[in-house]
């Protein structure tokens, strides 16, 4: 039990329905859509699109995708892969004559093709129940109506506008200025292009004038973005990735998500006992970050799109993790693995929705950097993600920027089973931070047997790349500690993720719990 004399919140108990997400607004969406006779896809869906208005700087329609659900009287969980494709003239050699050695983040070469969209229209045809003109109301009507900028939004808004050209200044800045906290957000243009999908459907974003107003945008700055590129877009069904732990599944999408890390990262854990450390010590959070060192190497030699990645089979082998726990000098940091030229953003948004059918899914969403590729498409004002980034030029990686394929990926969404039975849809926002965030929060539920909110609001530590960035909650003492044993310390000027759960309980009843690093909330009813 929480100390209720102490700053916090308390978890959120319901039976009907909950929404767990990080915004208020999007949270209320998806309950209202789950009264009016919609399911959890309805409603994630619902809570996702308005989250785009919301956090106009972490996603929108013109980012992707990945979800994971099962279907009401199921555990069979399902995944389905929404992220979108480089356009079919994109080259890396072309590139590489330049005397690049990275995709540069804000320019054509760094923009794929939306996939959410298409994602979104395909569930709600094959899961949901109310169609989309229902589903995409509240979305519509924020658009048009506005969207108080909230407090953590704005914070973030400020040196993210710095990416920001062309016509997305005009889209997101309000007269040539950043909005502050309260100011009101609207998209009249998105509002549109929302209404037209909501009538015809995923061919009024991916052909006509929709897609003329992004390929023409496009085109002008360079881009070999074609119409053909945008019509042939096409969310994949896949099978998710499990790994054990501590009489828990862990259930993640396959690549090109880099879900397969936390997998490894646990069966590196495995290796050690954890629950006999304290969980905020310089001894646990050493070995936390030296096993996400290991993990993080592995992810970036081998997770790209899935008709490349390589030894995918060598992240859920304990055999593996076993062989690189032996890695891990329990008294000294090891040199951060070299890095290769991916480009990590911590800059997501993440939900979940239950319903009394107890339909789960788990759904992440992201234009990837803040603001994207700063690129928005002139008319309608769609912001355009610069996932491209997360591929390399290295020649002959199977990560290699390439026309068509699909780039190593940042966003997981997470879901953990219990005894063969869903237990709990849940997701870490943060970039390359969420596999080591999914791992610690499933070590946090299971080794210290934290409860689901104490998990979630404690500390946090990241080892990236050649740093260990701390949150100020963790004491200066541990961090002197760390550098004693060579870690580079710094202390994050910003949160490190935010993450949204929920829980079934064996009764029955829905337990949510929202990120406080957000201004989000669980909702249920």
């Amino acid at each position: 039990m929480r100390d209720f004399q102490a700053p916090g919140r308390s978890e959120v108990f319901s039976t009907e329905g909950m929404c767990a997400t990080s915004h208020p607004l999007a949270a209320q969406a998806a309950l209202g859509i789950l009264q009016q006779g919609g399911n959890a896809m309805d409603a994630a869906i619902a809570g996702a699109v308005l989250l785009g208005f919301c956090e106009p700087q972490m996603t929108g329609l013109g980012g992707d995708c990945f979800v994971l659900y099962n279907r009401a009287g199921e555990d069979e969980v399902r995944a389905l892969n929404g992220s979108g494709r480089a356009p079919a003239a994109a080259n890396a050699g072309s590139l590489r004559d330049k005397g690049l050695t990275a995709v540069p983040l804000n320019t054509p070469d760094a923009v794929t093709i939306p996939g959410a969209v298409e994602a979104f229209c395909q569930l709600a045809e094959t899961e949901g129940k109310l169609g989309l003109d229902a589903i995409l109301q509240p979305a519509i009507r924020y658009a048009d109506q506005g969207v108080p900028v909230a407090p953590r939004v704005a914070f973030d808004w400020g040196p993210g506008a710095n990416t920001l050209q062309g016509a997305a200044r005009n889209h997101y800045l309000l007269k040539g200025d950043v909005p502050k906290t309260g100011d009101m957000f609207r998209s009249a243009g998105q509002a549109e292009v929302l209404r037209r999908i909501a009538k015809y459907g995923r061919k009024a974003f991916y052909a006509g004038e929709v897609a003329e107003d992004i390929i023409s945008t496009l085109t002008a700055m360079g881009g070999v973005h074609t119409a053909e590129d945008l019509d042939a877009t096409a969310a994949t069904p896949t099978v998710p990735v499990a790994g054990h732990y501590r009489g828990l599944d862990l259930l993640e999408h396959p690549p090109n998500g880099q879900g397969a890390t936390a997998l490894l990262l646990l069966n590196i854990l495995k290796n050690f006992d954890l629950g006999s450390m304290d969980p905020l010590s310089a001894e646990r959070l050493h070995i936390e970050a030296e096993a996400s060192k290991l993990a993080y190497d592995a992810r970036n030699r081998f997770i790209a799109d899935p008709d490349h990645t390589t030894h995918a089979d060598r992240f859920w082998d304990q055999t593996t993790a076993d062989r690189l726990a032996e890695l891990i000098n329990p008294n000294h940091a090891m040199p951060a693995a070299a890095p290769l030229t991916e480009a990590i953003h911590k800059d997501t948004v993440y939900i979940t929705v239950v319903d009394r059918d107890r339909m789960a899914v788990s759904l992440i969403y992201s234009i990837f950097h803040s603001f994207g590729s700063g690129i928005a498409s002139e008319k309608f004002g769609i912001l355009l993600q610069n996932r491209g980034s997360g591929f390399t030029l290295q020649s002959g990686h199977p990560n290699e920027f390439g026309g068509g394929k699909r780039p190593m990926h940042t966003i997981i969404p997470g879901m953990l089973k219990q005894k063969g039975k869903i237990l709990m849809p849940f997701g870490v926002m943060g970039g390359a931070f969420q596999p080591t965030g999914h791992a610690k929060l499933v070590s946090l539920l299971t080794d210290d047997e934290f409860a689901l909110q104490q998990a979630i609001d404690a500390p946090r530590a990241f080892a990236d790349g050649p740093v260990l960035k701390l949150e100020r909650g963790i004491s200066r003492k541990v961090a002197q500690q760390l550098s004693e044993i060579g870690h580079k310390v710094l202390i994050s000027e910003t949160p490190l993720g935010g993450a949204q759960a929920i829980r079934i309980q064996k009764s029955g009843v829905l337990q949510g719990a929202s990120d406080p690093r957000k201004d989000g909330c669980a909702l249920g009813y």
